[in-house]
This record gives C-alpha cells, sequence and structure tokens, in this order.
C-alpha cells in the first residue's frame, strides 16, 4: 500500500480517474437488471440498484454514484444522495430480505443533498430507516466505502455485517474543508483537518471501525479477485445461524 498523507487520500478519493460504482456494478455482477423508484416520490440518480449475480449467487446491490461528467453529475448530486435515494435503497434491502438474497452496498459520496426540499422530504427520517433496517436485516450484509465516505449520507449504507474500505478511500464525520472552517474558521487548513479527522483506511482499520482494506482497482482491470473475495465473505456468513449474524453486528455496533 503506498504510503500517503491524509490529504493525499483526499485527493485521490475524490479522483474522477477511480473506478466508478457504475464500473465496479458491471465487473463483479453478472446479469444486472437495475430497478428504479423509491415507490413514493421517484427515482434518484445518485442512487443505483438492482439484482444480479455474484458469481452463482443471487444478490443485491445498492450504490451511491457520481457522474462521470458535468451533466451526470448535476443529475446526481455529484454523489449526494435526495430522500428518493435512500428510500429506494431501503425497498430493495426490504425486497433482498424477503427472497433470502445478501446485500452488496457501493459508497462514494461526500453526504446527502443539503438543499431545503430534501430537508422537507424527510432526509433525515430516511437516512435513520436505512440504519434502522439494515442494523435488523436477516441476510448478509457487506458494506464497501470505494471512495468518499461522507457523513450520515456515507453511513445509511455502511451499516453492513463486514465493512470494508478501498485504499484510496475516506470516511469521516464532514469533510476535511467544514472541519478546518468549523474549527479554526479558516478553510485553507485542509491539510490539517484531514490529519486531525483520521479519516484514512489504515486508521480506521486500526481502530475496528472497518474489518479490512481492499486492494484499489482502476478502470479496465480484471475483477475477478475481488469477486470471489466477496463472494467467500458472503458464503462465510450465509453459513451462520441467522440469530447469529445478527448478534455479531449488533455487537459490531455496540462497541462504537
Amino acid at each position: 500500500m503506498a504510503n500517503k498523507t491524509a490529504y493525499e487520500r483526499v485527493t485521490a478519493a475524490r479522483s474522477p480517474k477511480k473506478m466508478t460504482t457504475d464500473e465496479l456494478i458491471s465487473g463483479l455482477i453478472s446479469n444486472f437488471f437495475e430497478l428504479h423508484g423509491d415507490r413514493s416520490d421517484g427515482d434518484d440518480q445518485a442512487v443505483i440498484g438492482g439484482v444480479g449475480r455474484l458469481n452463482d449467487q443471487p444478490i443485491t446491490v445498492v450504490g451511491i454514484r457520481k457522474g462521470t461528467d458535468t451533466e451526470e453529475n448535476i443529475k446526481r448530486h455529484f454523489g449526494s444522495p435526495e430522500p428518493e435515494g435512500y428510500r429506494k435503497a431501503l425497498r430493495l434491502m426490504k425486497q433482498a430480505e424477503k427472497f433470502h438474497r445478501p446485500i452488496l452496498a457501493l459508497v462514494n459520496t461526500p453526504g446527502a443533498w443539503p438543499d431545503v426540499d430534501a430537508e422537507y422530504h424527510g432526509i433525515g427520517s430516511a437516512i435513520a430507516q436505512c440504519l434502522q433496517v439494515g442494523m435488523q436485516l436477516r441476510v448478509p450484509y457487506i458494506s464497501i466505502i470505494v471512495g468518499e465516505g461522507g457523513s450520515g449520507g456515507a453511513i445509511a449504507l455502511a451499516c453492513g455485517d463486514r465493512v470494508f474500505m478501498f485504499e484510496d478511500s475516506i470516511y469521516s464525520v464532514l469533510s476535511p474543508e467544514g472541519y478546518a472552517s468549523i474549527m479554526w474558521k479558516d478553510s485553507a487548513k485542509v491539510k490539517e483537518a484531514a490529519e486531525a479527522l483520521k479519516l484514512t483506511p489504515e486508521w480506521l482499520l486500526k481502530t475496528g471501525i472497518i474489518d479490512q482494506i481492499i486492494h484499489e482497482y482502476h478502470s479496465g482491470d480484471d475483477l475477478k479477485p475481488l469477486r470471489d473475495f466477496l463472494a467467500n465473505q458472503f458464503n462465510e456468513l450465509k453459513n451462520l445461524p441467522v440469530d447469529e449474524l445478527m448478534r455479531q453486528r449488533h455487537n459490531r455496533y455496540r462497541k462504537f
């Protein structure tokens, strides 16, 4: 693993050259069938979800994604989901439980969309429901921070039985720029803020907040090693009695 400063991890996590959520799904999941809408208000383009197969195993995938150009980024709020996106994820997680499918969540977001309409439409409630239902799901649930993992917008889909991070990813309560502005009234101190936030995979692994750091993949890479790794992880979780699966998940988060 490259020896990078905290701020270098931040810039790498935000890089437009990172493998996208869509590319990960395409490389990991065969016969992927995308499902749309929250059955209430709309279909948030920042959240992609659907069903497919991980090797030979049926699986539900939900992911937060950024755009690949300006037009897509505007539609997806630069990877910041609205309430409809979290409710879509919630609908698919409940559906997965109903049909006994494991769940893979791929997270790349600076945080939930913070505008007034999102507040009126219940962004806080939608995130809270994702957390509540996620903790009670009776199927295996794995979360991967693939780029940015910002605040409640990320943790909504990062409460799996196991949580992994790519090498060039970050996971934090807020952005370094926000931290610097609040603590020092100076957003220019972003490098110092990144160090203070302890947002790197190495630090989060050391403290037990994540379970493993995953090798960084790039566009065009063969994802078979990651696919096999995830299939093995799901098989281990699937072999646990449901009550034990839930007990371990609850104990994992009670430690925090």
